[in-house]
């Protein structure tokens, strides 16, 4: 093999790779803005408390809103992949819901009981939308 082929398929390797890379990438959505949607709700819930424009009694519940926003995060990146609202982002959508009704339910000391039904007829509603509605 001379020099000149020996170059033209590293070069060519290496756009394959960037190639595969890109359409990898693209496939995967660009999560990475949960962390900051995360980093900048919790920050601004601090800083409503610290100033006194909101009480949490339950700060830790917060956490139960991180997989709430990943949720929120797969439905919509299913969303744009598929380019309709099929199954897997009804779904997540519902998990979402859920979690973030749990999370209010901790953070403002509401009534359990009184969300349960309301999260009973979300995950129903979610169910058969996913068994009537096609893929």
């Amino acid at each position: 093999m001379t020099t000149e082929n020996r170059n033209t398929s590293t070069t060519d390797s290496y756009s394959d790779r960037a190639q595969r890379r890109a359409e990898r990438r693209a496939a995967r959505g660009g999560g990475a803005w949960i962390g900051g949607v995360i980093l900048i709700g919790l920050g601004v819930i601090f800083l409503l408390q610290n100033a006194g424009m909101l009480a949490l009694q339950n700060w830790w519940a917060l956490f139960i809103l991180i997989p709430a926003v990943g949720s929120f995060g797969a439905a919509y990146t299913e969303y744009r992949t598929s380019g309709r609202f099929n199954t897997r982002a009804r779904g997540s959508l519902v998990a979402g819901l859920v979690f973030t009704a749990v999370a209010a339910v901790f953070l403002f000391n509401l009534n359990f009981s009184l969300l349960l039904p309301a999260i009973l007829i979300v995950a129903g509603v979610g169910i058969l939308f996913n068994t009537v509605l096609p893929d």
